[in-house]
Order: structure tokens, then C-alpha cells, then sequence
């Protein structure tokens, strides 16, 4: 079942676990996609980030995302195989990782934009800071040296 991107931000999918030879190997089953880890602590967080990626995807794309599945609805062959669930915060997870630049073509008086060049205000940063504001998005503290 796909719904709506719109109507959530979190949610939590299965996925199944199975040891590859060299790597732990994970299926997700509502994506339909694989990825690998070194051990479970990484397959786990490599499980979020594909999930992650598909869903900033999709969205970008405007398709729904799929419905999770209920961890008693998923089935594996092997019973060796760990089943288990990770959790995505499709917002958080664009913010953190979607750094692309976007123009965006804006109009002010003639007066405010002599008086704003004047005093050498960066137009991008007031835009950023004011879009924050408004959609009431804290500010993300970057380790040092890091862009944004």
C-alpha cells in the first residue's frame, strides 16, 4: 500500500538481516532494495540511509511512499535471517544530507534593495534565516569547518 509523502515525517520499516561472507546483507522488503553493512550497527544505519535516499526521491518526485509493514507480516527464508526495524525521519534525514543550492527569484522595493546593498547584507543568508523562522526550523550546528 503507497500513501501520501505529506502526512508523515517518521516511520518505521522492517528489514531483514542475513550474513553475506564478507558483509551483513539487508533486504528492505517496502522498498523493494538491498544494501550491505560491516556488522549489524552499520547495516542498520545503512538500512536508514537507502530508505532515507528513496524517500527524498520519491518525494522529489511526487510519489507516495510506501506503507511500513507490520513486523509480524514479514517472512523470511532463512531462519538464520534477523528481522528487525529502523526508524526514518524523512525531514531530518533531507535537511542533514540535501545541501544542493536552489536560486530563487525574489522582488523588493527599489529603495529597501539600495539600502540593503548599502549596508552589504547578504541577501541569501536574511532569506535562510527568515524561511527558518517561518517554517520553525532549528538551527542546525555544523562541526567545525563544516559548510552549510
Amino acid at each position: 500500500m503507497l500513501y501520501n509523502r505529506s502526512f508523515i515525517m517518521k516511520a518505521v520499516y522492517p528489514i531483514i538481516l542475513s550474513q553475506g561472507k564478507e558483509f551483513i546483507i539487508v533486504y528492505i522488503p517496502d522498498f523493494k532494495i538491498n544494501t550491505q553493512g560491516r556488522d549489524e550497527a552499520d547495516a542498520m544505519e545503512m538500512a536508514r540511509d537507502a530508505i532515507g535516499i528513496m524517500g527524498v526521491d520519491m518525494e522529489d518526485e511526487s510519489e507516495p511512499l510506501p506503507k511500513p509493514s507490520k513486523l509480524i507480516d514479514v517472512q523470511t527464508e532463512n531462519s538464520s535471517d534477523v528481522i528487525t526495524l529502523v526508524d526514518v525521519d524523512f525531514a531530518e534525514y533531507r535537511r542533514k544530507n540535501d545541501f544542493r543550492a536552489v536560486k530563487k527569484n525574489c522582488t523588493i522595493p527599489s529603495w529597501l534593495n539600495y539600502e540593503a546593498e548599502k549596508a552589504g547584507v547578504n541577501f541569501s543568508a536574511i532569506l535562510q534565516t527568515a524561511l527558518k523562522q517561518e517554517l520553525h526550523i532549528a538551527e542546525r550546528v555544523l562541526p567545525y569547518g563544516s559548510l552549510d
